[in-house]
């Protein structure tokens, strides 16, 4: 294990990389100068329905040549200054959008989920299911892989799969596998789950938010996209299993798994029981009543937190009153769940700041943001819409390798990526469809992922060594993507 550390040392923290980008943005304004364009109200024909859009018109772009003053180091007025960015990208917004609104709702749903997890509920149900399938590889392979993606599509299960890869690992090489496959069953299985989600709270439904489309909308696109992508993950990992355990030899990691073999297979003594049943049965119900509340009622940010805290608030009654959790365990278990994902909510409201630096999103107010969306449209004129659209996904999968935070990414690059469908003729749902395939994907390879890498650490696995292997799994999902895209804009997709 000499890589993981060194690496991690090398690669900036995510809050770093943001810093710089706040500084070019600031950079920006004194040397871009700001432009606004004209809207029109227009009405689509959405899934059957009429829907009215402001939409810019295309060739009414105009600069500002007096606005050249670029923004102060600080600012003791209205206007953010450099300075200014954290807390006046906090703050914006509303209670329904970015970044006040989003900042919340990452906060509520992650502590809702801290308690779901720290009941012990989800553990215990897999480790009950392997139990009962052990020694029935051509069923517990799949299945874990299935339920795996299934988390990463539903509630953005990301980090978590570092803990399953610790009680995963061992049992998966004690079954005559190795740690590549129990890397592909967690950690990858979540990602791609992540990049082909319908509902995911912390990606999609923020993306889609700012992009002002309705929250959940294009599902059923995306539930096939999902089970597509699933079903090839499955099938590359049973095939590699299948290998690995025809000649355990031929892994890559073979010689680091030698720490897992001594191991005796003590992990699967966790106890499935009626309490655990409860839970996952009202995991189950609340995830449906966020589903009908958004289609039926079209629910948004507020009313859909809110569902997510009761769900956390009815599992922790439920572990209350069955003993398996206090008063106060329940509360350090959502105070826990919303500090993983303080990290994610303080990235959402600081890239905000870089939007408010250069000028705001506000189409048709003077910024540099619209200069540059002029420009990254005008570079694209000459361009088919397949290739407008396979070009925003290229662009996310580049840009998660410095911010590998889907709903940072989401707040930084959707204000930009949204009116640039626009502007090329294309539908903002394929450009949030561009940003989850480029955003979720990537993250099965690059360094600067904290969960791969967190998992590769607990697996006892280089990078390098990972890396050797996967690139041939992310080329795979990479040609997918690009033929989802194709496809996307052949049906158009709305």
């Amino acid at each position: 294990m000499k890589d993981e550390p060194n690496l991690a040392t090398r690669m900036p923290d995510a809050f770093v990389i943001l810093f710089f980008v706040v500084l070019l943005a600031a950079l920006m304004t004194h040397i871009v100068p700001s432009g606004y364009f004209e809207t029109a109200e227009v009405t689509k024909i959405v899934n059957g329905e009429a829907v009215k859009r402001t939409l810019i018109v295309p060739e009414s772009f105009r600069t500002v040549t007096d606005s050249q003053a670029g923004v102060a180091v600080f600012s003791g007025g209205s206007e953010p200054g450099f300075i200014n960015y954290a807390f006046e990208g906090m703050v914006s917004g509303d209670r329904n959008g970015s970044a006040v609104g989003v900042v919340a709702f990452i906060l509520i749903v992650g502590g809702a989920f801290g308690i779901i997890m720290h009941s012990g509920a989800v553990n215990n149900g897999i480790m009950a299911l392997i139990r009962r399938t052990k020694g029935a590889d051509a069923v517990i392979i799949p299945l874990m892989f299935f339920l795996f993606s299934l988390g990463g599509a539903v509630f953005g299960m990301g980090e978590e799969a570092i803990a399953f890869c610790i009680v995963l690992t061992p049992l998966v090489i004690a079954l005559g596998y190795d740690a590549i496959t129990a890397v592909l069953i967690t950690y990858v299985a979540t990602q791609i789950g992540f990049a082909t989600s319908w509902m995911n709270p912390f990606s999609i439904a923020i993306a889609q938010g700012i992009a002002d489309i309705p929250v959940l909308s294009g599902a059923d696109f995306r539930i096939v996209m999902w089970a597509v992508f699933t079903s090839v993950g499955i099938v590359f990992t049973m095939r590699y299993g299948a290998k690995i355990k025809a000649n355990p030899e031929a892994s890559l990691c073979y010689q680091s798994d030698f720490h897992f073999r001594r191991q005796h297979d003590s992990q699967l003594q966790a106890q499935y029981g009626i309490v655990d049943t409860l839970i996952l049965l009202t995991l189950l119900a609340g995830i449906g009543w966020v589903i009908w509340g958004v289609v039926v009622h079209e629910y948004y940010i507020p009313q859909i937190a809110t569902q997510f805290f009761a769900m956390g608030l009815l599992v922790g009654i439920i572990c209350v009153i069955s003993g398996r959790m206090t008063l106060n365990r329940v509360s350090e278990s959502f105070q826990t769940g919303a500090k993983e994902l303080l990290p994610a909510a303080l990235i959402v409201g600081m890239a905000k700041g870089i939007v408010l630096l250069l000028g705001g999103d506000d189409t048709t107010s003077p910024s540099v943001l619209n200069t540059i969306l002029h420009h990254a449209g005008s570079a694209m004129s000459g361009v088919s819409d397949v290739g407008s659209a396979i070009f925003m996904y290229v662009f996310q999968s580049i840009f998660n390798f410095f911010l590998a935070s889907g709903s940072g990414q989401a707040a930084l690059t959707m204000p930009l990526m949204a009116p640039l469908s626009d502007l090329v003729g294309l539908s903002r749902q394929i450009a949030v469809l561009a940003f989850q395939l480029g955003d979720g994907l990537t993250n099965i390879i690059i360094p600067t992922s904290a969960s791969l890498i967190g998992c590769l650490g607990v697996a006892r696995m280089d990078w390098s060594t990972w890396v050797r292997f996967a690139w041939k799994l992310y080329l795979i999902f990479f040609l997918m993507s690009v033929a989802t895209m194709t496809v996307a804009v052949l049906i158009g997709y709305q």
